[in-house]
């Protein structure tokens, strides 16, 4: 199926409903369709053609839900640019994909502008929420958004989608090098939706309301989208995350269960707030983008009752590549059984799989698998071989076909010879009772190629010291594993999406380390 058939689709079966709650205000799947529809034939109007490439960098609102369909409907393709980003980082996404237009909002807008400044290519800027305030930032090649679809023509031009053509490039974060565009196409998105909502209809689950809290201009506004459309679902969207009003969402639309990152899930876990909200609906927290401690998740379902489901997916697999199923056995420190229609297998250094319970490199396969990298061949040679993907994880099956995500390839320390699989460090620190986050990096050290630096943020009001933490490690791991030193920060770098920047962690504590004397 096409991605631009899931609206009528929905609207068919469902009737018209209210699709999504925005700031108090209740949008129907009709009027995101007839909108939809509108901007779509506005950007024909305004020269955009098929196989265009279209930026939507906005945060969280109904815009980003309807530019995606409006897009896609013009026959261009979806760049979502999350919009936290740098002006530096907005900047090369536009050149390198040579961006006909970018779907933003008014307080994005500088941004933006300073992005596009000198490009060879200048695009269209489309923006929601333009007034009086910001009047002085508008230009030649600057135009409402809201203008762009009352001035539209009445007909789109429907283009001749195949499920094999690209609806999305979605650019990597950049976290180990140069971001990368993966290219998604419409069979890409849709067999993932397809196989989320598959395994929520055998399991029994109704569709009910959900949360969106996590970015979705990302391609979890995607993944989110097309599972509405498919199950009936209504989403309340929240602009930012905020402990306060994810509370009160949950509890004024009874929500049963919702996704969020660890970072997410820890903020609830410490702010006492959450306890003058009735948040007994909840049932099932989904965790993805980074691993979960197991402490944490025990502490989450000794608080508040829920269980917190861990996932596993990434860009290039649409993105779902592993979950926890409703109705099944929950295995704490996994990330689920494999997604319908979507391989798994464990491989040596050549590709070759290994026995159930060893250790090595992550590999998919199915329809879910991007084509490869935008105008990057010899990236897409590199991760996509005889048809599977590799991953750049480490990870191993159990018996069960349970995966267990133990670390990036990337991550891996090296130390006097030894292999040291950072999340075993982390697993076991952050269950100190004074320890609220914590990344173990490898850092150079002349003597032993590598040194193991744990950065530790302490639960507020803690007196935790190093000779603490130090004598706690020794106590429960051989001498190689444990950490050399151990630096307190105030916060870990993440990205947009939570994920801790390890790249730029090792870095900066590099540096730190040498400074004193750790290595």
């Amino acid at each position: 199926m096409i991605l631009t058939d899931l609206p009528e689709h929905n609207l068919k079966r469902f009737g018209e409903y209210p699709f999504l709650y925005f700031n108090g205000q209740a949008l129907s799947n009709r009027y995101l369709l007839d909108t939809a529809n509108r901007m779509a034939a506005g950007l024909q109007a305004q020269g955009v053609k098929p196989g265009d490439r279209v930026i939507v960098c906005m945060a969280n609102s109904p815009e980003v839900f309807i530019a995606y369909q409006a897009v896609m409907r013009a026959g261009a393709i979806v760049l979502p640019v999350m919009h936290v980003l740098h002006p530096k980082e907005i900047r090369f996404i536009a050149s390198a994909s040579e961006a006909c237009a970018i779907i933003t909002s008014a307080s994005v807008l500088p941004n933006v502008q300073q992005a596009v400044e000198g490009l060879a290519v200048q695009p269209l800027l489309l923006v929601a929420g333009l007034d009086a305030a910001n009047a002085g930032l508008v230009s030649e090649r600057t135009m409402d958004l809201q203008t762009l679809v009352e001035l539209a023509p009445e007909l789109v031009q429907k283009p001749d989608l195949q499920p094999d053509d690209t609806a999305v490039i979605l650019f990597t974060s950049g976290t180990t090098g140069q971001p990368k565009g993966v290219m998604l196409t419409h069979r890409n998105l849709y067999s993932n939706a397809a196989a989320a909502a598959a395994l929520a209809e055998q399991s029994g689950e109704p569709a009910g309301v959900t949360l969106g809290v996590l970015p979705l201009a990302h391609i979890y506004g995607f993944t989110t989208a097309n599972t509405l459309f498919l199950r009936g679902g209504t989403i309340v969207v929240l602009a930012k995350f905020s402990v306060p009003e994810v509370c009160q969402a949950i509890q004024e639309h009874r929500i049963r269960r919702f996704s969020a990152v660890p970072a997410m899930i820890q903020a609830l876990m410490a702010d006492p707030a959450t306890d003058n909200y009735d948040l007994s609906s909840l049932e099932i927290v989904g965790s993805g983008s980074a691993p979960m401690p197991v402490a944490l998740i025990a502490a989450v379902k000794q608080r508040f009752g829920v269980d917190v489901y861990e996932g596993y997916g990434l860009s290039e697999a649409a993105p779902t590549v592993s979950a926890h199923r409703t109705g099944e056995s929950l295995k704490p420190g996994s990330v689920g059984r494999a997604f319908p229609g979507v391989e798994l297998r464990i491989a040596d250094e050549v590709g070759q799989p290994l026995p159930v319970g060893e250790i090595g490199e992550l590999l998919v396969r199915g329809e879910n698998i991007t084509p490869g990298y935008y105008q990057n061949e010899a990236a897409t040679r590199a991760a996509i071989q005889d048809g599977w993907l590799h991953t750049g994880d480490v990870g191993r099956l159990d018996e069960d076909g349970y995966l267990y995500i133990v670390d990036r390839k990337k991550d891996l320390i090296l130390r006097g010879g030894f292999n040291i699989y950072p999340r075993d460090l982390e697993e076991l620190i952050i269950a100190h009772p004074s320890v609220a986050e914590v990344a173990v990096v490898g850092v150079p050290s002349e003597r032993m190629g590598e040194e193991v630096i744990a950065v530790v943020v302490p639960v507020p009001g803690a007196m935790v010291t190093e000779a603490e933490l130090l004598d706690y490690c020794h106590e429960h791991l051989a001498k190689y594993k444990t950490p050399c030193g151990i630096i307190f920060v105030e916060a870990l770098p993440r990205s947009g999406v939570g994920k801790i920047l390890k790249k730029s962690l090792r870095e900066q504590i590099a540096t730190m380390a040498a400074e004193q004397g750790l290595i």
